[in-house]
């Protein structure tokens, strides 16, 4: 009895001197999918909190069910960190003892599943790594792997810091010096010259801040009009004579429609009298042939400086319950919500640049900027530079305004293009190929920004090979999901013959 006391004694010492933690059992699939879908979804009520308000404000619904909504939503997209969580769990249980196969898979599983997300569930809202866009030395992995390879280091260092709480004592100081080494070695990468970006031409991007209303008087309408119009004056002369003015008018709440003959004369006029090229977002409408609909399109006109229309680009991803109802006859109560948005019947089919003055821009529309394979088709096309033009004044006074910008910002560093942002209500800004907001106006106010940018024709490692990264991350996360662990030989007394 006194000696089962004392290995018990010396156990328990063991066990707070921190030398083993082989109590610790690894979680069950079950276990951690459950874990990782609770910490999804508080993620998302946090982060996308924004849900509600537009349901409630402008989808006339009661607070309650808007709220559900805003559940409901949390916990679909938080099933993705559901995954993950069971990924991990089963990578722990295949091995032995200490769960090193689930440390070292979690940077390749997280990757793994946020290009499921960006792929196959089409929200790749918030990707990890977009939270380091101002960690200028880091976020500039994203040129070769895109957001994802910033994901992946954000992962990798807390699966290190995770390790050295997990491992025995003796091994915590090889693990938490290789953790300052990597650190020192990205400080060091911060001492890279990052100066100013060239800048070649100015673009004046125009700030309707338009209320969203559904009715508008032909006073008002008209008024409107007028008031943009003198808004957007010509912009400064480029340095380069072969970069033609430009102004901008962002996605627009107002009826701005190209069977619409006000809007198209006085569009029309303006270019001419600017003598610039515009860029304005309105509905564009195909009459309807031999019985079938009208066809309604989120769609952004460039007009020559002869006022001529010279190119569409058609919004290619719409807004699932925004501007569109997938499976309509069972959201019949996201009617009212695409009645204020548009209820667009059509979408573009593809994503070709709108020449310029000879010079490509990569015109896309509002919550296209978040997916990162699909903006960078535009560049690997022919884009010089990204147009983004959106309408955030559904958002409200939230914090989406600015989450939606960094992730527009991410696109310009991984293709390292000059980004020109309009927006209804904010944020408008311009954007340098290393995603730093060089020039920006305040929310909420009718006021136009002269925007510097330039032209670059060069192809990152990710415009030219796109999601390789995530896709090499998939394919290690598989392999080493279905690679088990030898059981060590048992060794065996020797008989007498």
């Amino acid at each position: 009895m006194v000696s089962l006391l004392r290995a018990r004694s010396a156990g328990a010492a063991e066990l707070l001197a921190g030398e083993t933690h082989s109590f610790l059992a690894p979680a069950r699939p079950w276990q951690g999918f459950l874990l990782g879908w609770l910490s999804g979804t508080i993620f998302y009520l946090g982060s996308c909190y924004w849900v509600y308000s537009v349901m409630h404000s402008y989808g006339n619904l009661s607070p309650a069910v808007a709220f559900l909504l805003l559940i409901l939503f949390s916990l679909y997209i938080g099933l993705h960190h559901g995954v993950f969580g069971a990924l991990v769990a089963l990578a722990a249980r295949q091995g032995k003892g200490f769960p090193r196969r689930a440390l070292l898979l979690a940077p390749f599983l997280w990757v793994a599943v946020e290009l499921l997300r960006a792929h196959l569930v089409s929200f790749p809202w918030l990707l990890l790594g977009t939270a380091q866009i101002d960690n200028l030395p880091l976020v500039r992995l994203a040129s070769a792997t895109g957001v994802y390879g910033v994901s992946f280091e954000i992962a990798l260092v807390n699966s290190v810091f995770a390790a050295s709480f997990l491992v025995h004592r003796r091994q915590r100081r090889p693990l938490l010096v290789a953790t300052m080494a990597a650190a020192v070695a990205l400080q060091a990468t911060a001492l890279l010259p990052a100066g100013p970006s060239s800048v070649e031409a100015y673009a004046t991007l125009v700030q309707q801040n338009v209320p969203i209303k559904r009715q508008w008087t032909f006073t008002e309408y008209n008024t409107l009009l007028h008031e943009l119009t003198e808004l957007s004056r010509a912009p400064a002369p480029a340095a380069d004579e072969t970069i033609a003015p430009l102004i901008v008018w962002p996605e627009s709440p107002a009826p701005f429609e190209t069977d619409d003959r006000l809007f198209s004369e006085t569009t029309a006029e303006l270019a001419r009298k600017r003598g610039s090229w515009l860029l304005a977002g309105a509905v564009a409408l195909a009459p309807a042939v031999a019985g079938e609909p009208a066809q309604v399109y989120n769609s952004a006109l460039l007009l020559s400086p002869q006022g001529t229309v010279s190119q569409r680009y058609d919004k290619v991803h719409l807004v699932p319950w925004g501007e569109y109802i997938p499976f309509a006859w069972a959201f019949g109560f996201a009617k009212a919500l695409t009645h204020e948005v548009g209820a667009f019947t059509s979408s573009g089919s593809g994503r070709k640049p709108l020449e310029a003055g000879g010079h490509g821009y990569g015109v896309f529309i509002c919550y296209e900027a978040v997916f990162p394979h699909e903006v960078r088709r535009f560049a690997q096309r022919g884009a010089e530079v990204f147009v983004n033009i959106s309408d955030d004044g559904w958002f409200g006074e939230s914090g989406a305004p600015w989450q939606h910008l960094n992730m527009a910002r991410m696109r310009a560093v991984e293709n390292h293009r000059w980004l020109l942002r309009s927006t209804n209500s904010g944020i408008t800004a311009a954007v340098d190929p290393l995603g730093r907001v060089v020039a920006v106006v305040p929310r909420n106010q009718r006021l136009a920004l002269e925007a510097p940018y330039g032209l670059n024709i060069d192809e990152t490692v990710y415009t030219r090979y796109g999601d390789w990264f995530p896709c090499l991350c998939a394919i290690i996360s598989l392999l080493g999901l279905l690679w088990r662990a030898q059981p060590d030989a048992r060794l065996t007394r020797p008989q007498p013959v």
